[in-house]
């Protein structure tokens, strides 16, 4: 049976040094990095054969992937010692594409991805700020609703607009947990409006819509004329990561890059 899933992080590197063309640029790298022992936050990787398979399968998924995937998610669950889903300390992840060759802005990505209204709580507790759990869930309801559910970012960010104008606040620093409290609420009306549904609160449907949205976003249009204006073949496919969130929304404190 073909592997499409590759852990890296906590000791593991199932990619060895990294494989690019399998793996993708990001993939590979995360992979690589792992192989030296840097303390990369867990994760796994679908591969770009997944991808091209996907296409060609007309765009559904061999039922071994499920298995797979959970073998992943159970893998950054083991190294952080939290649980997907967990009310209480609730596993995040980020879902990135990774192409073999760099794609700037034309693949996309969703942050924070595990938060409902049952984690969200958790997340305020076990981080001791409530500011920092709504404003996460915010940014994830905002992202997944653009990324994974195709709906107007504009509406949303017309929304943010309006509560920090009846804040009276500048920046979104100002605003406090219970005005995210507030906006998530806000976002998820726009949701059902808007798509004619609530907002998933499944984590494991969360996670299959971000993979099969960034695996779509290999056929989006803009990344179709980014491949043709720089002569990048179609049946390369796109990786797919995902990996242990860590957070640059925690205060003076926190901060976020990458290697």
């Amino acid at each position: 049976m073909t592997k499409y899933v590759y852990r890296f992080g906590g000791g593991i590197n199932d990619g060895g040094k990294g494989d690019k063309n399998l793996l993708g640029g990001k993939g590979a790298n995360l992979d690589g990095m792992a192989a030296i022992g840097l303390p990369v936050p867990p994760g796994f990787t679908i591969t770009t054969e997944m991808c091209t398979r996907y296409y060609e399968d007309g765009e559904t998924y061999p039922e071994s992937l499920n298995a797979e995937v959970a073998g992943g998610i159970a893998h950054i669950e083991a190294v952080t010692g939290k649980c997907f889903g967990d009310k209480a300390d609730p596993l995040l992840v980020s879902v990135r594409s990774g192409a073999r060759v760099s794609m700037p802005g034309m693949m996309d990505t969703v942050l924070n991805l595990g938060l409902n209204d049952e984690t969200v709580a958790g997340l305020a507790t076990v981080s001791g700020d409530a500011r920092f759990a709504w404003d996460s869930y915010r940014r994830f309801i905002q992202m997944y609703s653009d990324v994974v559910l195709g709906l107007d970012h504009g509406k949303f960010e017309e929304a943010l607009e309006i509560a920090k104008e009846d804040k009276g606040a500048y920046l979104d620093t100002e605003l406090e947990a219970s005005d995210w409290q507030a906006l998530v609420a806000e976002y998820k009306k726009l949701v059902q409006a808007e798509w004619g549904k609530p907002f998933p609160q499944d984590v494991n449907e969360q996670l299959w819509g971000a993979i099969g949205a960034v695996f779509g976003g290999w056929q989006a249009d803009r990344a179709k004329v980014y491949r043709r204006l720089n002569n990048i073949p179609g049946d390369w496919g796109t990786a797919v990561n995902v990996q242990a969130m860590v957070f640059g929304n925690m205060g003076e404190t926190s901060a976020t890059g990458v290697a």
